[in-house]
């Protein structure tokens, strides 16, 4: 796995080179505040750098929904897009679960989308698996509309250039537009002066003292497996390095988890969370976002999630109304005791095309325009999230994850380290959430863990296609 660790390393250089002036416009990105949201909705479309010769129309499906921040610029974007092409975008917006329950059911059929988006894991797992995409390593030259830039110009290469971006033909399936990293976060309001933990023995020393407080430690919508598993990846990866957990998963027999030991000591961190009722009472029983939601209403001090958690709370807080706001603040997974890796996760969500797309040339058009810099300074401005683009302007509440994703000496591993795309996803469903929810449950202890990965893992692959 070390070309993968070399890959994501490169990614944090450019994005430190980039930032400092050299590649992708030149801006600092920790100068300046993201435009406002209005200002951004409000101001003019710029031109696109490419006009698609012969398709009038494409077909998108979008992972958001229209009224969440993420779909206000993604809906500038087809607007204006259109407004400058002459190009008709129809788009749906579908959600999250858009690749399980429309994009992966319809590749059979004559009715695919041109376009559609989700993380790079997810991709892999439900559509590049089966054949569902075509490459996109063409639009690297499409001209982004900023003079003679194109979109190679504008991203760091190591952005979308690593092995998990690349299907069974070894070409690039996927163009970032947005990067959610990893923090565990807290209410200053509610948690209280916090000194980020640099050990996990500080880290539960902190849970200690909000129960002590008379606090909910920390919640955990429990009915998402992808979340209580990643309790365990960010300490195992922390361990075994960016792309030692994937490694790990291929192990044929399995015995891998009976050997490593940092394996072990990972599956400990989260049973010392079971045993010591850290988590809010109801955790394992509620609907998703229904914990999340209980934590930005004051109900625990601390929450695992990936860097999409700033807007979603102000996007709640702000429907729910009332007075009630979030002093948010932020720390990265910290190091178990033993162990020597620092890692920083990130998720790269983008655009990718289907095998079957009618009008792919416009599609592809379209994601070149989004990568415009007008086009793309709406993610931070709108939505408080990151962009693949150094020389754009940092969110506050970004500002910790993206110290963390530009560091030169932090190993960069995809959320889960990617393990979620194996056999088609299969390997994570049928052998990880399993036990990763009982074990979170407190239902068997590290050990008892251990041995079943090693057997189921052993017992999948034999079965595995």
């Amino acid at each position: 796995m070390r070309s993968t660790k070399v890959t994501l390393l490169a990614l944090a250089s450019a994005l430190v080179v980039a930032g400092c002036g050299s590649g992708g416009g030149g801006a600092d990105p920790a100068v300046g505040a993201p435009q406002g949201a209005i200002a951004y909705l409000d101001s003019d479309c710029p031109d696109a750098g490419i006009r698609p010769d012969g398709d009038k129309e494409f077909t998108y499906w979008s992972m958001w929904n229209a009224d969440e921040p993420q779909g206000k610029v993604l809906s500038k974007a087809i607007r204006c897009f259109t407004d400058k092409t002459g190009v008709k975008v129809n788009v749906l917006w579908l959600g999250r679960d858009l690749l399980t329950r429309n994009v992966a059911p319809a590749l059979n059929t004559g009715t695919v989308p041109d376009l559609f988006d989700q993380d790079v894991s997810q991709v892999m797992a439900s559509v590049v698996s089966a054949g569902g995409t075509q490459p996109v390593e063409d639009v690297l030259d499409y001209k982004v509309g900023e003079g003679e830039l194109k979109v190679r110009d504008v991203l760091p290469a190591a952005s979308y250039d690593f092995p998990q971006n690349k299907g069974p033909d070894g070409k690039i399936f996927e163009i970032p537009y947005v990067v959610f990293g990893s923090a565990w976060w807290y209410d200053r309001t509610v948690a209280g002066r916090v000194t980020a933990p640099k050990t996990t023995e500080e880290l539960f020393q902190l849970f200690d003292n909000a129960k002590s407080s008379g606090v909910a430690a920390l919640a955990q919508d429990g009915d998402r497996p992808v979340s209580n598993a990643s309790l365990f990846t960010q300490a195992a990866v922390r361990f075994l390095g960016a792309g030692g957990l994937t490694k790990a998963a291929q192990d044929k027999t399995g015995e891998v988890w009976r050997n490593d030991v940092g394996l072990y000591q990972a599956a400990e961190f989260v049973e010392k969370i079971a045993k010591g009722r850290y988590l809010i009472p109801g955790w394992d029983s509620a609907k998703y976002p229904t914990l999340q939601q209980r934590w930005a209403d004051g109900e625990a001090a601390y929450l695992s999630m990936p860097g999409w958690l700033p807007s979603e709370s102000k996007q709640y807080l702000d429907k729910k109304g009332g007075d009630r706001s979030i002093s948010l603040g932020s720390f990265p997974f910290p190091q178990p005791g033993a162990a020597s890796h620092i890692v920083a996760e990130r998720i790269p969500v983008g655009f990718a095309i289907t095998a079957k797309a009618k009008n792919p040339g416009a599609a592809k058009a379209f994601i070149a325009y989004v990568l415009n810099k007008d086009i793309l300074s709406g993610v931070p401005a709108v939505a408080d999230n990151l962009t693949p683009r150094a020389d754009l302007a940092v969110p506050e509440s970004q500002k910790d994850i993206r110290a963390a994703l530009s560091d030169p000496g932090t190993e960069q591993a995809l959320y889960l380290d990617g393990v979620n795309a194996l056999a088609g996803g299969a390997w994570a469903e049928t052998v990880l959430y399993p036990l990763t929810d009982t074990l979170l449950r407190g239902n068997i202890s590290a050990a008892d863990f251990i041995d079943a990965m090693a057997d189921r893992q052993a017992k999948f692959w034999k079965t595995a296609k």
